[in-house]
């Protein structure tokens, strides 16, 4: 119940609402993209990660960095593979070629901090600064485009907002999109609304998601790292695979791609790496990591 809450929450509102803020805000679609879209479809994530650090204990520690982890590797195998099973996936070179790349750093990253099992402060810095680094490039590679042809000048919708409702929805989820709009309110019209509890309710079930996987590892007698890298991750990742379909139906693979490949980037230098920053500045002289699963 958890996984199919956040998964329409987070896709029919909360993205929704993000889509709004950044056509208000002028962003390149690009940018967009890689902000506050990548915000939007990784929230979950980033929440559980968030929780995981807050709640003392091993096993919270490993059910968020796994989830991170595992809905990575979810992300390229299981929604590229479902999305050019929809439609085959004609991609440009360049483009998955610069996401490729910054998320090899990413990992190379991620491989170098968790050499030694703890995170310091400075490390956790080095994530965020590689993201903002990967934005800079985002902007550049966007005026770019822009100055060489016309067509990038018009405003572009991004998946979320050309996606009809029908595609995605069935009896139960307009019964569910129902409740939460009279909660959430219009996120076309009521936009900051919506952002802001959609934030309370992404926090508040991915609590219950975590504390969930938690109690089916222990009932079922396995390490809470593998549901984490399995149930948790892939549950997160709903929101990315709608997103990929709808695009690859359009003839979009490399939006389709670079989808996949941008929420593994955000996951894994902000999912990460923000929620360390926020821990160690609140007085934790360091993160400690169980990385002998990983």
């Amino acid at each position: 119940t958890s996984v199919y809450l956040l998964s329409r929450l987070t896709e029919s509102f909360f993205v929704v609402s993000l889509d709004e803020i950044s056509t208000r805000l002028r962003m390149p679609s690009d940018v967009a993209g890689a902000t506050l879209m990548a915000i939007g479809s990784s929230a979950p994530e980033l929440a559980i990660a968030m929780i995981a650090l807050l709640t003392h204990g091993g096993t919270h520690s490993d059910i968020g960095i796994g989830a991170i982890v595992g809905s990575a590797l979810f992300n390229v195998l299981v929604i590229t593979g479902v999305a050019a099973l929809v439609n085959p996936l004609v991609v440009k070179f360049r483009i998955i070629t610069r996401d490729a790349i910054v998320y090899v750093l990413s990992l190379a990253l991620l491989l170098w901090t968790f050499r030694d099992g703890i995170i310091t402060l400075w490390e956790a810095i080095s994530f965020v600064v590689l993201y903002l680094g990967y934005l800079a490039l985002l902007f550049f590679w966007s005026r770019c485009r822009t100055e060489g042809s016309q067509q990038y000048r018009e405003p572009t919708k991004t998946p979320h907002q050309q996606q009809e409702p029908t595609d995605t929805s069935g009896p139960i989820s307009l019964h569910t999109d129902h409740i939460l709009r009279l909660l959430l309110g219009d996120p076309r019209r009521s936009y900051l609304r919506t952002f802001s509890i959609s934030v309370a309710l992404i926090a508040l079930l991915s609590w219950v998601l975590v504390e969930s996987g938690i109690i089916l590892s222990g009932a079922l007698g396995i390490d809470p790292l593998i549901v984490a890298l399995t149930i948790i991750a892939g549950g997160t990742s709903v929101p990315d695979m709608i997103s990929s379909i709808v695009v690859a139906r359009q003839g979009r693979g490399d939006m389709a791609v670079s989808n996949a490949l941008g929420s593994n980037i955000f996951d894994i230098l902000v999912g990460l790496g923000l929620p360390w920053i926020i821990i160690m500045l609140s007085g934790r002289p360091a993160v400690f990591v169980g990385t002998t699963g990983l």
